[in-house]
C-alpha cells in the first residue's frame, strides 16, 4: 500500500512511501487492543492509596460507656468505624496493579490499533520535523497546515527532537512519542496520528 507524504506546511511533496499491510494492514484485534491499553494504564497506577483502619487509628482502648442502660447501642472502643475520627471499614491498602503481557500480544495490539487508524484515515506521513526555535506557535501552524486544530494528535518522531517536544507540550491536545517507545495507548488516543518519514523504518524494524 503507497501513501503520500506531505511537508509541514501540509502539502504533497510528490513522494509516496510504501506502507507493509503486514504492519499497517492487518485484520485489528479489538481483545489484543483492549489488554495493551489496560496493561499500560494499569502499570501507571501509584497504587499508594491508604486509608487507616480501627487497629490502627491511635486512641484509648478503654470501653467508652457501660454496656446496659444508656437507652442506646452498646460501644467497645472509640476507633469504632461508627464514630468520628475512627478507623474506615475495608480501606483501600497499597498495591501493585502491575500484570504482565507477552509481548506478542503488545506487537499485535500495536499493528491492530495503527491498522484502525490506516482503515479511518488517521494517519498522515510527513517529511521530518525541525523547527529552529522553542514555539508553541510552530506546533498551531502545523495544525492549521494540515487542518486538524480540532482533533487529538500524536507526532511519531524517529529520535529525540527538543524543539518538537517543548513546542507541543503546553498542547493538552498534542502529544510527541519516539517510534521506538509508540504504544497503543498513545495510538488509539489520538484521533490523526502523524508519523515522520524516518519513524516507518523504526515501526517496520520493530512491529
Amino acid at each position: 500500500m503507497k501513501t503520500n507524504i506531505y511537508d509541514i506546511k501540509g502539502k504533497d511533496t510528490g513522494k509516496t512511501i510504501e506502507l507493509e499491510d503486514s504492519v499497517f494492514a492487518i485484520e485489528p484485534n479489538d481483545h489484543a487492543i483492549y489488554l495493551d491499553v489496560k496493561h499500560y494504564l494499569a502499570n501507571n497506577r501509584q497504587g499508594t492509596s491508604k486509608a487507616k483502619e480501627r487497629s490502627e487509628i491511635s486512641g484509648s482502648t478503654r470501653k467508652i460507656k457501660r454496656q446496659k442502660g444508656t437507652g442506646t447501642a452498646r460501644a467497645g472502643s472509640i476507633k469504632s468505624p461508627v464514630f468520628r475520627g475512627g478507623g474506615r471499614v475495608f480501606g483501600p491498602k497499597p498495591r501493585n496493579y502491575y500484570f504482565k503481557l507477552n509481548k506478542k500480544i503488545k506487537k499485535l495490539a500495536r499493528k491492530s490499533a495503527i491498522s484502525y487508524k490506516v482503515k479511518n484515515k488517521g494517519i498522515i506521513i510527513s517529511e521530518n520535523i525541525d523547527f529552529k526555535e522553542v514555539k508553541t506557535k510552530n506546533i498551531v501552524e502545523l495544525l492549521n497546515n494540515f487542518k486538524i486544530s480540532d482533533k487529538k494528535l500524536t507526532i511519531v518522531l524517529p529520535e529525540q527532537n527538543k524543539s518538537v517536544y517543548l513546542s507541543s507540550r503546553n498542547l493538552k491536545s498534542v502529544k510527541t512519542v519516539l517510534a521506538s517507545e509508540l504504544n497503543t495507548y498513545e495510538i488509539m488516543w489520538a484521533e490523526k496520528l502523524l508519523i515522520t518519514e524516518s519513524s516507518i523504518d523504526i515501526l517496520r524494524r520493530i512491529l
